[in-house]
């Protein structure tokens, strides 16, 4: 298998609405391939944008109903921010990393090392109070799920992207990274190829899943653009069992704690 396909299309999904807690997103995607004048094809792979799957599975929280504990207010004290929002973090979170003016770094419950438990308040509606939106409870999960509703309705089952806007270690500016991930693989095992000269590869592991999730994020945008599925056509990949969970590094092969 072809780790790269020699040419991509990329396209963001047109007349996508507004999602609420409850919408059906296999319904929502069907239309807006529909209006985008496309179908479902094998190999295609849809990606979907975060906010959108956290909204229709309900993870928005009224910071109003949030009781912050003492250490949230402790926390709240030393990084500037709503003491109902840092007891949200630390709900979300296996451990706390560091925490620092504007911020909390946490190993999230899902593995994901990032800031603020990737809760988030912007591109949401805070009628009657300021809210929260979560990450889904469990991405491999909702896009598995996803996928076999998807295949029901066209027939095709794509593989299917979750993705977020995240931050990364040494780098500034934010990149579109794969937290949820079904029906291609995340991970590809390059390890024992040739080079170009023949010699084999020792040490090189493809993150396809975030290399793909990093190329939608460029036409699905990261503010206010309102396109949050995209469908990504002419890549060659196997259809596998593949999960974002793939792509995170076991805690005994973490050099920085």
């Amino acid at each position: 298998m072809s780790a790269h396909a020699a040419s991509l299309s990329i396209v963001a999904l047109a007349g996508v609405p507004l999602v609420s807690a409850g919408d059906d997103l296999a319904a929502i995607c069907v239309a807006a391939l529909e209006r985008s004048g496309e179908r479902l094809e094998d190999g295609d792979v849809l990606v979907l944008a975060q906010k959108i799957v956290s909204k229709a599975e309900g993870r928005m929280v009224a910071l109003d109903g949030v009781t912050p504990s003492e250490r949230a207010i402790t926390l709240a004290e030393q990084c500037d921010k709503d003491p109902r929002l840092v007891e949200l973090i630390l709900s979300e979170a296996q451990e706390v990393m560091r925490v620092t003016k504007g911020v909390i770094i946490v190993r999230h419950r899902l593995g994901l090392v990032l800031a603020n438990a990737g809760i988030d308040q912007s591109n949401i509606a805070h009628e009657g109070g300021q809210h929260a939106l979560l990450l889904p409870e469990d991405a491999d999960r909702s896009a598995r799920g996803l996928r076999a509703a998807l295949a029901d309705r066209t027939n095709v089952a794509p593989g299917v992207l979750i993705i977020d806007s995240l931050g990364r270690a040494w780098r500034n500016g934010t990149c579109g990274t794969a937290i949820g991930v079904a029906g291609i693989p995340a991970l590809i095992d390059l390890r024992g190829t040739p080079d170009l000269h023949g010699r084999a590869l020792q040490s090189s592991e493809l993150g396809i899943g975030d290399e793909i999730a990093a190329a939608a994020s460029l036409v699905m945008g990261q503010s206010g653009e309102g396109r949050p599925i995209a469908l990504v056509r002419g890549l060659a990949l196997d259809a596998q069992d593949g999960k974002a969970a793939d792509l995170i590094r076991p805690r005994s092969m973490d050099l920085f704690p």
